[in-house]
């Protein structure tokens, strides 16, 4: 399949995931974000959803675990963001994002999954990042992935076949590290093309 962009260390394929994980290599890494199935129970400070991520209640749905298995399958090591919302096999290292700005109507925390046989370890970093650009709904810092690409320890390629607007291969690629990115967004396919050709972001 024709990438939508590759440059040396980043590749995006536009598409279905289960369309294109077949043809793919198993990697060093899984790092994604999958959808969580909340669509309609985001409230309060997702007040401005329905005006900048009008289509985010048709894309945010459960997507099936047999994806998610095949998904992690590909990956050496995972890490599941919202691992939480699927049946995930018991894990001792579960990865917490601790969110510094505390808002009724929002959760303080989100979780991970990991198949590391590590600790649990937490990352403290507020939930919204001006310099990230704030480009889709459900967008995190990309300190927070360059945190766990770096837990991974001595990874050399990442997948996330749930890219959204790129974070995971910007963290990447500011790391030395090579990835792959799914999209089946296309608008979201030209904002991480986008966001691969900026400066390297230092750490």
């Amino acid at each position: 399949m024709k990438p939508y962009y590759e440059d040396s260390a980043v590749t995006i394929y536009h598409g279905d995931c289960r369309d294109i994980l077949p043809s793919l290599p198993k990697v060093g890494l899984v790092l994604t974000d999958p959808p969580y199935g909340l669509n309609a129970k985001m409230q309060g400070g997702t007040w401005g959803i329905k005006f900048k991520h009008g289509d985010m209640q048709e894309w945010d749905y459960l997507v099936p675990q047999s994806l998610i298995d095949s998904i992690i399958s590909k990956g050496q090591n995972s890490i599941i963001w919202g691992g939480n919302n699927y049946t995930m096999s018991p894990s001792r290292c579960w990865l917490a994002w601790d969110k510094t700005q505390k808002l009724d109507t929002l959760a303080d925390f989100e979780l991970a999954w990991t198949n590391f046989d590590k600790p649990s370890k937490q990352w403290t970093e507020r939930r919204n990042h001006a310099e990230d650009g704030n480009e889709h709904p459900t967008q995190k810092p990309i300190s927070l992935m360059k945190w766990c690409i770096l837990f991974a320890n001595n990874v050399q390629i990442v997948l996330d076949p749930f890219m959204g607007s790129g974070t995971t291969l910007r963290a990447a690629k500011d790391l030395g590290r090579k990835a792959i990115g799914i999209e089946i967004e296309e608008r979201y396919c030209e904002i991480a093309a986008r966001r691969m050709l900026q400066s390297v972001m230092a750490l």
